[in-house]
């Protein structure tokens, strides 16, 4: 999608402003600022590790073995 470079606030005509209710401007913000990082796994991949904890586990001791 290509920007508009008009500074308009309007929405285009393609969305639906009911479709748009409960938006709330910065809601991650503080939370990107905590330096957590989110990254997407192939499924095959998320599929080897029960939780988060046993992720970050092995990421861990692949940095150690460098």
């Amino acid at each position: 999608m290509k920007a508009r470079g008009d500074g308009s606030d309007e929405l285009r005509s393609e969305y639906d402003a009911t479709d748009l209710h409960d938006g709330v401007r910065g809601k991650h913000y503080q939370r990107d600022q905590s330096g957590t990082r989110l990254v997407r796994l192939d499924a095959d991949v998320a599929a080897a590790f029960p939780d988060e904890k046993a992720v970050n586990e092995a990421l861990r001791q692949i940095i150690r073995k460098r």
